[in-house]
């Protein structure tokens, strides 16, 4: 590890302590035998930006995902493409690259293998446990719901079309069907009533990361809205960002704003959940940022989702907070001070391809940026197969309400083309 901490010898335990806390960093130099490296698994546009904070203070970054040319390997120092669930390759490249820091970005990644190395002595980002455990829907909904018996919509898990089927009766009509491991909404669909369950299944399983063979079923609950409340663990405890609140279609997000407008008792109940599950989670050694979804009706809440790094919807932070989400998620990772996390209105809206290409292109971004406030984040993905985010309008405003139409208008005026 390079880096250190510088304790003089003649000062008293009780400064001693303090002077441990508040130690002097070494920070090295990237391509030097003095960095502190950070290596990626999965390079996606929250890699990128994690890996843009990481850089600004000297830390080397490799990057890693299993096509080249994703958008963190174009600004990482160097990159890596291999499948994400080959443990002994993923081994083999750590053991040749030598990280202080072994980062998931992505949940479809050998996580038995994590296990091993961070039991070896690497340092996995939270942990390993968290990274296995949140990679499985089933992992983290029986944490949440049994363990740690915090709120949460009734659900079952199905292995077959006929257990699909007995479930789906038990928590009734409509229900959500999801691959146990899955993102962005892959394989996700609603069914209405019993007829729509042989397509359901079908989905899902064309659509999960990892086929696991198994679905979760989830019955409705009347909520009036849904936030991602980040929580980051850093050496001083935790802090948490203003909720984010957020439209998903599909299971994919579509618009996001920060802050949401809670009432005190469901804000308080919110960051009591989000607590729990990042402490039982980091136990005292995880660091870093997670995103918790939780849906809120009046003052009460339920536990959704969790994710243990950035989330799609914090993209908003980029403009509402002084401190994004990623430059929390790498404060956090290297036991830096993380202070007041000061907040203003602020919206975004991903740009999705609808299109099948080799070569994307942008139109309309000059008409985009036209709107004061606004922003346009391009991520620089080299293709898209019909449906996938390759962009994102950042809006900034007087009030949320603004934010969030500034986003949208320019969101609309901005267009993924085939370049051919």
């Amino acid at each position: 590890m390079h880096l250190r901490l510088i304790v003089y010898t003649y000062l008293s335990k009780h400064e001693i302590g303090r002077a441990c806390y508040y130690a002097a960093m070494k920070f090295g130099t990237p391509n030097k035998p003095s960095a502190v490296k950070l290596l990626l698994l999965g390079s996606g546009e929250l890699g990128k930006e994690v890996t843009i904070e990481a850089q600004r203070l000297g830390i080397e970054v490799i990057a890693c995902d299993r096509y080249e040319g994703a958008p963190a390997m174009q600004v990482a120092h160097r990159s890596h493409v291999f499948n994400m669930r080959d443990g002994a390759m993923m081994r083999r490249v750590i053991e040749w690259e030598q990280p202080d820091y072994i980062v998931p970005e992505i949940e479809a990644i050998a996580t038995e293998t994590l296990v091993e190395l961070e039991k070896e002595g690497w340092r996995v980002i939270p942990t390993a446990r968290a990274v296995r455990l949140t990679m499985d829907r089933r992992g983290i909904r029986e944490l949440a719901a049994e363990k740690l018996k915090l709120p949460t919509s009734p659900y079952r898990f199905a292995s077959s079309l006929k257990e699909l089927e007995s479930s789906a009766e038990a928590v009734g009509f409509p229900c959500v069907i999801k691959p146990t491991m899955s993102s962005s909404g892959h394989g996700q669909s609603v069914a209405k009533k019993p007829q729509d369950l042989k397509k359901c299944w079908k989905y899902a399983m064309t659509g999960t990361r990892v086929n696991t063979g198994m679905v979760i079923i989830e019955g409705f609950i009347d909520f009036d809205y849904e936030i991602t409340q980040l929580t980051v663990r850093h050496a001083k405890g935790i802090s948490f960002c203003e909720p984010v609140g957020h439209i998903q279609i599909d299971g994919d997000y579509r618009e996001s704003w920060q802050p949401h407008k809670m009432t005190p008792a469901a804000l308080k109940k919110a960051r009591t959940i989000a607590k729990k599950v990042v402490d039982e989670l980091c136990g005292t050694k995880g660091r870093g940022i997670f995103g918790v979804e939780l849906f809120v009706k009046g003052d009460m809440v339920w536990f959704s989702e969790l994710s243990p790094r950035p989330h799609d919807t914090g993209m908003v932070t980029m403009v509402s907070q002084t401190m994004s989400e990623m430059e929390l998620h790498v404060r956090a990772i290297l036991d830096l001070p993380i202070p007041e996390i000061p907040c203003r209105p602020g919206a975004s809206v991903p740009i999705l391809a609808e299109i099948k290409t080799e070569n994307p292109a942008y139109t309309g971004v000059e008409n985009a940026l036209k709107i004061p406030g606004t922003h346009v984040r391009i991520f620089g993905k080299p293709m898209s197969p019909g449906h996938r985010r390759m962009a994102v309008v950042l809006a900034t405003g007087k009030t949320v309400a603004e934010a969030r139409k500034k986003a949208m208008t320019a969101a609309k005026r901005v267009r993924v083309i085939d370049a051919k």
